[in-house]
């Protein structure tokens, strides 16, 4: 999950990219100023809310097959994700395993806004894939190699 995370990530990160240089005063242009890392940068903090997307997938979504999940609950679940994406810095200073340096609050609030946004729409289309794939017929000759 934070594989595909990531690379979802990377991709979103270069089209806003792509999209403020292409479209300068664009709605997005106050996220790319805010977040001033190389275009598929985002990758990282996909890979990790892939991550913690999948312990909360783990723990609320047991016992449960895609079929019976919601798209909107399963869309919680990914902006779950994206919080504690946002809280993991927090923990890691709470812990004494990181130091904390923000002192522009509105700068946390106009990164960890997207990463949330990014959560639950990666949630969302994880669940389409994941449904389409259980949908199809499984043939016993695609096991092959070869044929």
């Amino acid at each position: 999950m934070g594989l595909t995370w990531a690379a979802g990530w990377a991709v979103a990160g270069l089209a806003i990219g792509v999209l403020s240089n292409l479209l300068p005063g664009n709605p997005l242009q106050w996220f790319f100023d805010a977040f001033d890392a190389p275009l598929p940068a985002l990758a990282i903090p996909g890979f990790v809310g892939g991550i913690f997307f999948s312990i909360v997938l783990g723990i609320a979504g047991r016992r449960r097959s895609f079929r019976e999940l919601s798209l909107p609950v399963f869309a919680l679940w990914g902006a779950l994700g994206g919080v504690l994406l946002i809280l993991f810095p927090f923990v890691l200073t709470a812990t004494g395993l990181a130091t904390l340096n923000v002192t522009d609050w509105k700068l946390v609030a106009a990164i960890g806004g997207p990463f949330v946004l990014f959560g639950a729409a990666s949630a969302s289309v994880s669940l389409i894939v994941a449904r389409r794939s259980v949908a199809l017929p499984a043939r016993s000759e695609d096991a092959l190699i070869g044929s």
